[in-house]
This record gives C-alpha cells, structure tokens and sequence, in this order.
C-alpha cells in the first residue's frame, strides 16, 4: 500500500508541476502579446510629440528618467501656460498653482486677465504642449491616460511648478 500512495503523490506532484509550468507558459504568452500590442498602438500614434519621443512604455518610462531638463520648461511663459494647463485638467493643487502661475504671468508682463496678445509658447503651455529643457516638445494632453503617463503628466506639472516657484523667488 505505501509503494502505491508514494507513487499517487508523486504522479500528482509531476501533474501539478506540469500545469504550473504550462500555467506560466500562458501568462508570459499573455503579457508578451500585451506588450507587442502596446507598441504597435504606440508606434501608429506617435503624434504625441515631437522629437524622438513617443508614447510606449519605453518613451515614457525614459522621460521619468530623463531628470528634470526632459519634463521642465525651456520659458517662464511656457511653464505659466503648463501650469494653468495642470490647473485644469487637476494634476496639481489649484491654490498654490494659481498665485505662481499669476506671479509668472506679473514678472513677466503678462496680465492674465485681459486678451492681450499672448506669446506663442505660452498658448502652447495652456494647450499641454511642454517645450521641454531639452529642445524637445511633449504634448501633455496626447500622451495617453495610463498609470504611466498620468506619472509623467504629474512629474511634469511638479517641475514646472517648482521651476516657477524658483523663478519668483
């Protein structure tokens, strides 16, 4: 009887093992298939910058990276626009955003309450387009709505408010 129970449990420990590994075999299929897809979307839409940078993981994971010259501001207009950008769409707090995006705005002569002409960088800031440190631009609001991009369009609006506040002071 014990030769018999010792070769069920192993005969259930060799199936097991089996299934387990054709279990993981499934899963790397599946997030294989899931990331070729992704950088097949992100290769046919890569209208959201423009330079060198797209909107697949790599791109994005690259400008989290990239230290602050890849997600910063080249101008004082641009990053009052970025900021009144991050304003609306909620990727910063409004209060504190508000009174440095006013004092850009102030110290650079712009008033941001009468239509007077506005430079070209600061409409590009208030439509998301970041003219970034690097002489790159990246468009906020075209990079996507995953946990990824969300990080970067946060990391962004971060930098270019701590640029603003250092601007000011």
């Amino acid at each position: 009887m014990k030769a018999s129970n010792k070769i069920m449990c192993a005969l259930a420990l060799a199936t097991s093992v089996f299934a387990g590994q054709a279990m993981a075999a499934s899963w790397q299929d599946q997030l294989s298939s899931a990331a070729n897809e992704l950088s097949k979307s992100s290769t046919t839409s890569n209208a959201s910058t423009t330079g060198t940078t797209g909107n697949s993981v790599a791109s994005l994971t690259s400008l989290l990276g990239g230290g602050t010259k890849a997600l910063s501001a080249d101008s004082m207009t641009n990053a009052a626009g970025i900021l009144q950008y991050c304003m609306k769409n909620k990727l910063v707090s409004a209060t504190n955003t508000d009174n440095i995006k006013n004092g850009l705005l102030d110290k650079l002569g712009l008033d941001s309450g009468t239509k007077q002409s506005q430079p070209e960088d600061y409409t590009q800031g208030l439509m998301g387009l970041l003219n970034t440190g690097n002489g790159q631009q990246l468009n906020l609001d075209t990079i996507g709505s995953s946990p990824l991009a969300e990080k970067v369009k946060t990391q962004a609006c971060d930098f270019v408010l701590k640029q603003g506040a250092n601007y000011l002071s």
